[in-house]
This record gives structure tokens, C-alpha cells and sequence, in this order.
């Protein structure tokens, strides 16, 4: 389908800016591009989304750091002043049912792209699967669904090469630039009780008081660390440095950072075999299973920097040529068709 100036309206949430991404590669595709980001709030009432909704999500595990019906009165709202000719919701399980049977009534053909484990969400999927088309990054749940009887369509996520990123100097360190989670914790600190050079950067990893308070915690990790970076930083300092790590958790679906870390040129550490579905292990990206095989890596990574030359462009050349979120929003438009 070679869409005429078609109306597209994203419903997504903040995440990073991702939607930035998404919304130039379908502009490219030729698509009038309207973005509507259901959890994004006015400064003024951050703080006390902050305390009543993020601090109770803290101990109930939810997540949440706005009511639901506040999400969806925004989006319903959003939608209704758009009026597009297709829709694509990513992620939208903050979303009630008000939203998605308002998006029914409007008739507007509708796809959801999910970036996360559905037993992480709060999707009905047959419910689901009556008002959209479904898209996931995750191949298992995508497997489940059409065992179910749901059609959908596994659309792993991407790198955007529009991204400008700044220049820097060639560092010495082992970077990870994510979330702080126990498996991650427990492979970095091997990284610092080896002597390993690294550094962990976002608020989570940080010491910063101000770090400290935004994510409800006393605790140090006891290894150098950096603050939250903004996108454009983050690829600079993975690009610049020694390598990469990519640590999954309980997840099926590839990261995001599994892509961007080889779309910026940077040597990509990544904790799972079945990454040969996009990249070459050995030749691409390295691989390891347990916290030895990456403290080997990393001084094997310092012995050999002209192969490693050699892995960073071949991993960039993969992801421009397959990678991108052109190459996604290619597949996803499918659904629509």
C-alpha cells in the first residue's frame, strides 16, 4: 500500500522519545504524521503524579505513574481532534476500554505495537484482537497469540540512523547505559571485583541525591556511574567507548539498545545466543552466558582493536541495511493494508 498523504495518528507512550523515531519513519513512508504521548503531563502537576500515583505503584509493582482514566480522557480527546485515517497505538495498556471502543465508533483502522511481554500488561488479548491489529517485539508472545487463534505479527524494534550523535573521543571504559535491575547489578559488579574499566549511566545507577530521590532509593552501587543521558548522549557514549553491554532480563522481545548499540558502531557485549536471528555472533555482536564469559570479553576486547574495528562497522552496516524503524514501520503498515 502506497499511502497519499494518509493521516496517522501515533498514540504512544514518552519512552524515551522513541516516538520521535517512529513518527519521521512513517513520515517518510508518506504519511501525514500526528503524535499524541498519553503519559506525558504538564510540569506543573509532575509532582503530584509523583505521590499520588508513582510512590503507590512503588509498592503495589504496578508501574503506573498516572490514573487510567486520566490517560484515556487525554487520548479519547487526542484522537477525536485528529481524526486520522489510521491509527497506531504503541504499547497502550494504560488505555481503557473507553479509548479503544471510541477508536471502534470512528471506525479507524487500528494497529497496537507492543514493546513489552503481554504478562507484563494489562491487554485482554481476545479482547484486544477485536478492536486492532496486533504487533509484537516479543516472537513468543506472537507464537501464543496466533496459538490462540489471534493473528499477529512479530515487528521487532530498531535504531534510528537520523538520530545526530555527538562526537567523542575514543574512551577506555566498558559502558552500560539502562535501567538498574538484580541481573544487571550482579554482572557489573563482577565487571568492577575484576578490575574491569566501566561505567553505569542512568538514574538508577547513579549516586546523585537528586537521582536518589527520583527513583525511591538509599542504595549505592558501589561501581562508577554517570546520570541519566539524554538519547543523543547515550549513543555517544556507547559508540566512544571500549564496548557495550546488553543484559536482558525476563524477556523474550530484544531491546532496544540491541539495535542502537550496534547501529552507532559500538562493540556490542549481549547476554543471549538467539541474537543470531539479527546479528552474526562473533562477527557483529560478542556473546556471553555467565559473569566470566564477559569479564574474558572485556579483556579480550583490549588484546584485539583492530577486529574490533572490524565487529563495529559490520554490526552498523547490518542495522542500517535491516534495522532501522523505516524497516519496522515498512512491516507494520501491513496491518492496515
Amino acid at each position: 500500500m502506497t499511502p497519499s498523504r494518509r493521516r496517522l495518528l501515533i498514540v504512544t507512550p514518552e519512552f524515551h522519545g522513541y516516538w520521535r523515531s517512529i513518527e519521521r519513519a512513517f513520515g517518510e513512508l508518506g504519511y501525514e504524521v500526528l503524535t499524541h504521548c498519553y503519559d506525558a503531563v504538564p510540569r506543573r502537576e509532575k509532582l503530584y503524579n509523583k505521590l499520588r500515583h508513582e510512590l503507590p505503584a512503588q509498592v503495589t509493582g504496578s508501574g503506573r505513574h498516572l490514573s487510567d482514566d486520566t490517560v484515556t480522557r487525554r487520548a479519547v480527546l487526542g484522537l477525536s481532534e485528529a481524526r486520522p485515517d489510521f491509527l497506531l497505538v504503541v504499547r497502550g495498556d494504560a488505555l481503557t476500554e473507553k479509548f479503544w471502543q471510541h477508536a471502534a465508533s470512528l471506525r479507524i483502522p487500528t494497529v497496537v505495537w507492543l514493546y513489552d511481554e503481554l504478562r507484563r500488561m494489562r491487554h485482554d488479548p481476545h479482547q484486544l484482537a477485536g478492536l486492532a491489529r496486533i504487533a509484537s517485539y516479543s516472537a513468543g508472545d506472537v507464537r501464543a497469540l496466533t496459538e490462540l487463534g489471534i493473528p499477529a505479527l512479530h515487528v521487532p524494534l530498531a535504531f534510528d540512523p537520523a538520530i545526530s550523535i555527538p562526537e567523542r573521543g575514543r574512551g577506555g571504559e566498558v559502558t552500560f547505559v539502562g535501567a538498574r535491575y538484580p541481573k544487571r547489578e550482579r554482572y557489573l559488579r563482577e565487571l568492577v571485583a575484576h578490575g574491569v574499566p566501566m561505567r553505569a549511566y542512568g538514574r538508577g545507577w547513579s549516586d546523585h541525591p537528586i537521582d536518589q530521590a527520583r527513583t525511591w532509593r538509599l542504595s549505592s552501587f558501589g561501581g562508577p556511574s554517570g546520570r541519566d543521558l539524554p538519547l543523543d548522549e547515550g549513543y555517544a557514549v556507547m559508540k566512544a567507548g571500549l564496548a557495550t553491554v546488553n543484559i536482558h532480563g525476563d524477556q523474550d522481545g530484544f531491546t532496544m539498545r540491541t539495535f542502537e548499540a550496534s547501529g552507532v558502531g559500538a562493540v556490542q557485549l549481549i547476554d543471549r545466543a538467539d541474537v543470531s536471528e539479527f546479528y552474526d555472533p562473533g562477527q557483529e555482536v560478542l556473546v556471553f552466558e555467565t559473569e566470566d564469559e564477559l569479564v574474558d570479553l572485556c579483556r579480550r576486547l583490549i588484546r584485539d582493536e583492530v577486529d574490533m574495528r572490524r565487529l563495529r562497522d559490520a554490526a552498523r552496516k547490518r542495522t542500517l541495511s535491516n534495522h532501522t524503524f523505516l524497516h519496522r514501520a515498512r512491516e507494520l503498515q501491513r496491518l492496515w493494508a
